[in-house]
């Protein structure tokens, strides 16, 4: 059977190089990883991983140089010092996230390079020991991930607590420059509205994951039940499970035993399967609540800080909606981040909605003075 990548042999170098770089930061950034790990284990394990990384890179470096190509980077440089930087920013939490995402990345390009006519059988072999080692780290990063996973969950209400603040305080706040020349009202305003915003997020996220979590503990009760006493009729439906998840028959027929004999397992295999439920993964209601009043609200006040200081009403928009830019573009890089979305599009999918929004909004003050006369510059 041919094999076809659709390469050409200068996407091919460029591909390598592109590879080789990747690996190059990721061994150093493995490295500080394990320089700021606290536990012993996973300090190893990181060494580990950029031990690996580093193997990686010699091997695109004497790939390149086979084909007559320098590796165009060699070491740490600005770019690398400045993302180890933006790392330590991130935190432990999402520094794995990220890093998880650009294994993603390698693992499709090595697929694409191993059906390239051009390999030979010795590369394509050692291409293959490293799609298997980048499947090994995907695997690491599941164990640590799930480590992490209440902390990342709670990361993701504190940004869309405060993205959703500084939306929305950032809107009335243009709405209230385009009306009023004075920039404390705007500010008082604001306050006012972001104060009583982020007691109806908390309270209003309380009560839905409240409601969610008790639904979810009522359908796992009733299985928990179901499976303390209808064992065997239960089993049965696992069996068909298995079955449409293309295991053979037999296989299913023993999995299908296997959970008869333990309720407590054949009920996780139920809620799961059959309604996407998982016991540990249930959010506390409280702890939501609170992050995400308190960021809204923290989120709130960032776009009102410039009319606050007192600057002439121009300038204080300006800046707010600067301000209220760079907020919205690290929001959007974390919630991607943490999310496992495409980064570009969610920092830009924010910036344009928010700043949009907020112009809109600040076209409406602007008739609003203009015609009711409101304007108490």
């Amino acid at each position: 059977m041919s094999r076809d990548s659709g390469l050409t042999e200068e996407e091919v170098i460029k591909l390598a190089n592109d590879l080789y770089r990747d690996e190059v930061e990721t061994s150093v950034i493995y490295e500080e990883l394990a320089r700021k790990a606290k536990d012993e284990r996973v300090a190893t394990k990181f060494r580990e991983l950029a031990a690996i990384e580093r193997g990686h890179a010699k091997f695109w470096e004497a790939f390149l140089r086979r084909r007559g190509t320098e590796p165009e980077f060699r070491g740490p440089r600005l770019k690398l010092r400045l993302k180890i930087s933006l790392l330590r920013v991130l935190g432990f939490g999402l520094t794995l996230k990220l890093l998880e995402l650009g294994e993603d990345e390698a693992i499709r390009a090595y697929s694409e390079l191993l059906d390239h006519p051009e390999l030979s059988e010795d590369e394509r072999k050692a291409l293959m020991r490293i799609l298997e080692d980048e499947l090994v780290h995907e695997k690491e990063f599941e164990e640590e991930e799930s480590r992490l996973k209440d902390f990342l969950m709670h990361v993701r209400d504190a940004v869309l607590g405060m993205n959703d603040g500084l939306v929305e305080i950032l809107s009335v706040s243009a709405g209230l420059a385009g009306a009023y020349g004075n920039p404390m009202p705007v500010a008082l305003g604001g306050a006012i509205v972001g104060v009583s915003g982020a007691l109806s997020m908390a309270v209003g996220t309380y009560v839905s994951v409240k409601a969610q979590k008790e639904v979810k503990e009522g359908t796992l009760a009733r299985i928990k039940l179901a499976a303390k006493y209808a064992a065997k009729t239960l089993a049965k439906r696992v069996r068909e499970f298995m079955i449409r998840k293309g295991h053979s028959e037999e296989t299913a027929e023993a999995i299908a035993k296997e959970t008869a004999r333990n309720p407590e397992l054949l009920g996780s295999v139920l809620a799961e399967e059959e309604y996407g439920i998982k016991e540990e993964t249930l959010e506390s209601p409280k702890v939501a609540g609170l992050y995400t009043g308190m960021f809204y609200i923290l989120g709130a006040f960032i776009p009102l800080t410039p009319y606050f200081l007192g600057l002439p009403i121009t300038y204080a928009l300006i800046a707010s909606f600067i301000i209220a830019g760079l907020m919205l573009a690290t929001s959007g890089s974390v919630i991607a981040i943490s999310s496992g979305l495409p980064t570009g599009k969610k920092v830009a999918e924010l910036v344009v909605s928010g700043l949009g929004s907020a112009t809109i909004t600040y076209l409406i003050g602007l008739v609003a003075s203009l015609f009711l006369g409101i304007n108490a510059g």
